[in-house]
């Protein structure tokens, strides 16, 4: 079996791109001859790499396997060139990411432009949504997560631990007088953040070391945290939402934290990226530069 390694790198071109088209317009060949190159490649090693329609092109099990890899030597050669260069000048690339709207919107927007102006010669494209998208199949390099990771194929990196805090304004309080135990949120207001796997209306507790939940219910749910937040500005009812999202609120008295002898959900947030032996110096100093970025505002968390 010869393989070349020319053709890894016009592979990673291809699933980058979603298209053997555009692929060939960043690497200056014709479209044909690099679909050549691909299907030479594929008969080299007897799998096929790309399932391709007249409509967009996939990678195959097998295409997955073989850009994780193929993607590392393409790192392995930056930064074997980055090592020669001066340090920042040496660190070139793009790096694709997705962050949650939460912290994209609190830090991270923020905090990653500044990643950018440390090292001018980067370029991060970053996408602000809350799926758990495919980062093979979606071309991205790196994902900011809060939950459990379910895919064994990524490599997580804790970054902090995120509370949640059960609050209203002080004027829903006026109105209807403050819950006092769970139960008694059975008759209040509560509105449902209904971004998460479970409990948008199962809010969950720790008393004791022992679990506790509630059913709740109420006039109003969705899954923006702003929108919540600003519902509960308003006075409309109760909510259950990260504390970083409403922290400045808490701080300024125009929400106030109620329950606090339960203790609330606490989730991990996570750097998550595709299973690797070699981690790219680009993705391992922004992944080091968003968790001390986490660190110093930990307590909005």
């Amino acid at each position: 079996m010869t393989v070349n390694a020319a053709d890894l790198t016009l592979f990673v071109s291809v699933a980058d791109q979603g298209s053997f088209h555009k692929a060939a317009e960043q690497v200056g060949l014709s479209t044909p001859a690099l679909s050549k190159r691909v299907s030479k490649l594929e008969a080299s090693l007897g799998v096929q790499l790309i399932h391709r329609t007249t409509r967009r092109l996939s990678l195959t099990e097998a295409g997955e396997s073989l850009y994780v890899h193929a993607k590392n030597i393409e790192g392995q050669v930056s930064d074997a060139i980055a090592s020669v260069s001066t340090f920042s000048q040496g660190l070139t690339g793009t790096i694709k990411m997705s962050v949650p709207t939460i912290s994209g919107e609190l830090l991270l927007a923020e905090v990653v432009a500044d990643f950018c102006q440390q090292y001018p010669n980067i370029t991060v494209d970053i996408r602000l949504e809350n799926d758990f998208v495919n980062l093979v199949e979606e071309g991205l390099d790196l994902a900011i997560r809060t939950g459990k990771l379910e895919d064994s194929s990524l490599i997580a990196k804790p970054l902090i631990q995120s509370n949640w805090v059960v609050c209203c304004s002080p004027t829903y309080l006026e109105k209807h007088g403050e819950a006092k135990t769970l139960d008694a949120l059975k008759e209040h207001n509560c509105l449902a953040y209904t971004y998460q796997t479970h409990g948008s209306f199962d809010w969950r507790f720790f008393q004791a070391g022992e679990e506790k939940s509630v059913r709740i219910s109420g006039s109003f749910a969705t899954n923006n945290a702003q929108a919540l937040r600003k519902a509960a500005l308003a006075g409309f009812g109760i909510v259950y939402v990260p504390r970083c999202s409403v922290y400045e609120d808490l701080q300024q008295g125009k929400l106030v934290a109620i329950l606090t002898q339960f203790q609330p959900r606490r989730l991990g947030v996570y750097a998550i990226y595709p299973f690797t032996k070699y981690l790219p110096e680009k993705l391992r100093l922004l992944i080091e530069h968003i968790k001390q970025a986490y660190q110093d505002k930990k307590e909005y968390f």
